[in-house]
Formats: structure tokens, sequence, C-alpha cells
């Protein structure tokens, strides 16, 4: 067999399935293990007068078993995805073939998880030493949240630098919450049952409810937005089989618990907030997780605006939009300028001041609503 490595990037063509070889030194009995505990077939065995080799196939996935097969060339543990991987007696999670082959039950959908919220005041600027990594699509990020809150959230300012087509696909993500505020630029997006892709303009949001299908289209050079969500760590699944754009849903679609919403920040009304001296523009993203997220915009009114806040929230995080501010904690003083964040634990008094007339906060919550001190 000719085994020498090639350095060329062609695809490969012709290919019609894969085969995963399995050392066996019984194979009736490692046969009749897969095909009556797994749900196999058989597809091929021979030779005929002494059978040395069976091929097993299941779902796509093809398994030669064989005599021949050396021990230790082969697979030793095959993970066999189900609805239930508790359904074995006991605690048990694990088989073992005749061969010797470990068989492990996983979910095949696995849920998800939410660690335990660990919150911490995290300041982050945005200066000429902020840190920005690369990441998919040569996107570039700098985390917002570095500690995660203990993997509860993450909080994410990305750019987009060249322009045009996005190299995205249809998919989900398994989340809790998760919503993408447009900094600068403008991004087009298309959803699942939201009808035509729509232009996501500076200061437009949306809120991503949990595994509603969609695809980033494309976007102008030099894009920016802000992306928060929980957990910090979650699935990203690939859709193959839908296609978007999609028949329009029912505005009041459920998608696990919560709706679609496209906030158009030209729409805006604009109320006081839950502190004098300012204003706030609801996105409609509280009513739409039934009250598990808020996502606003705050204003000040006029210069010179300072209030002392408290709350009770599991989480707390604001970016500043446009202006600048100092928040104080304690002894300590912060300033925060444009595109500068702060995330503040709750059961935390702090105090806004020294606020500019042209003041604009991006303010997410979880709740939704919350009383303050």
């Amino acid at each position: 067999m000719n085994t020498s490595t090639t350095t060329t990037d062609a695809r490969i063509e012709g290919v019609q399935g894969f085969i995963v070889p399995m050392h066996c030194t019984d194979l009736p009995a490692t046969m009749q293990f897969f095909i009556a505990r797994l749900g196999f077939r058989l597809d091929a065995i021979f030779p005929a007068d002494g059978p040395r080799t069976a091929i097993l196939s299941r779902d796509g996935f093809n398994l030669k078993l064989g005599l021949d097969v050396r021990d230790g060339e082969g697979i030793t543990t095959l993970n066999v995805l189900c609805d239930d991987p508790a359904q074995l007696p006991g605690e048990i999670r694990e088989l073992v073939a005749p061969n010797g082959v470990v068989v492990r039950l996983l979910h095949a959908n696995p849920p998800m998880i939410l660690p335990p919220t660990r919150q911490q005041l995290v300041l982050s600027h945005a200066g000429d030493d902020a840190h920005w990594s690369v990441g998919r699509a040569g996107m570039r990020y700098r985390d917002l949240l570095p500690e995660r809150h203990g993997g509860a959230f993450i909080a994410s300012h990305i750019r987009i630098l060249e322009g045009g087509p996005v190299p995205d696909y249809v998919h989900c993500h398994k989340i809790r919450f998760q919503t993408i505020f447009c900094r600068k630029g403008w991004v087009r997006l298309v959803y699942e049952g939201q009808g035509e892709p729509f232009i996501l303009e500076a200061g437009d949001c949306v809120l991503q409810p949990p595994e509603i299908r969609h695809r980033v289209l494309e976007s102008s050079a030099g894009a920016e937005v802000i992306e928060l969500g929980s957990p910090a760590e979650h699935i990203t699944m690939a859709d193959h089989d839908m296609t978007l754009p999609s028949p329009l849903y029912d505005p009041e679609h459920d998608f696990n618990g919560q709706r679609f919403v496209r906030h158009v920040a030209k729409h805006a009304a604009w109320k006081p907030w839950k502190s004098q001296g300012f204003v706030v523009a609801d996105t409609g993203i509280g009513a739409a997780t039934n009250g598990l997220a808020g996502v606003r915009v705050v204003r000040a009114e006029g210069a010179g605006q300072e209030v002392s806040r408290m709350h009770d929230t599991e989480f707390c995080f604001f970016l500043v939009l446009a202006g600048s501010l100092d928040v104080a904690q304690g002894e300590q003083r912060w300033r925060l300028a444009t595109d500068d964040s702060i995330a503040i634990p709750g059961k935390l008094p702090y105090t806004f001041t020294r606020c500019s007339p042209d003041l604009e906060l991006l303010e997410v919550t979880l709740p939704a609503d919350f009383s303050l001190a």
C-alpha cells in the first residue's frame, strides 16, 4: 500500500462513503452484539466458506469487523448518540462488545449547560492598547467580560474589517439569551420565519431567540457589533437542510419561549428612565423574552447629571455609545468614554456622575425589570 503523503489540496472525487475498521476474534458474537444491541444491519460477509470479515451499517455509518484487522489498528471506543443515555439499568452509560470495544452512550441533543453566575465588577477600556483577537471568518473580537461571570455570560465587541459577502452558513445557537447590537456601519442578515434579508444599521439590534436559524450575508467595511449572550460557551449547530429566507411566521411565533425582535433605532420611543435626568428607549426584548432580559438605550438629559443606584440583578452591563461619564463605587472612580464598558454586580451601590450632555449608553440586564434601592 502506498501511504506517501501529498501536498495537494485537490478534493477527493467519487467518494461513496466511509468505513471504520474494528478488530475482533469472535466474528459471530461481535456481529450479533452490534446487530441486536445497536441496530446495525449486515451488508456483506466473506468468504462464504469461512467468514473472516463482515460489513455492517446504520444511519450512513459503515463498520468493518474483521479477524484480519490487526489488534490496535481499528477503533477501541464507539460513541453512540441516543435520545436517552441513561436508559440502561443503574448508572451504566457504557457497554463492552465481545471484541472489547467500549460502546459509550451520549446524548444526541445535549442540553444547554448554564454555569452559576459569579458576578464581579468588570471595566473594559477601548483605547489604543485594547486587545483584539482574530476570530471566526477573520473578524476581530474584543472580550468585554474576560472572566465571563463564571461562564454564565459573554460580551464581545466585534469588528468586520473588510466589507462584502460574509462566509457564513445557516446555523443556530443553543443559548439562553443572545442579542446583537449594531455599533457602526451595517450588517445584512436573514432569519428563519422573518421574510427577506434586512439591513441592521448602527443603533439597531436584534434578539436571537434560542435555536432560531439565521445567517450573516454581508457587511459594510469596518462594521462593528456588540454581542451579548448566555451562557458564555454554547453550541452552534449548522442546518444543512433549511434554506433562508423561509416562509413568514406569525409575529408571535415561539422559539423556545422567546420571540424574534428587530429594533430599529430611528423608530425608537423615548421615556423617562428609572433614574431621574435620563431618558430610555426600550427595544422590546424584555417582553419578547417574558422578562428574562432587557436591552435599552439610555440618554442623559443635559450635562452634569448625577445619580446613585443599586439594583438586584443577575447581570447588569453598560457600554458607552456616545459621550462620557464617571462611574464611582466606594472610593474608586473611573472615567468611561465611547466604547468603554462596565459590568456592575447586583446589590453593589454605584454612582453615575460628570455625565456629558451627549451621553448615550447601551444597557443590558437580566432580568428585564428590577427595582432600584
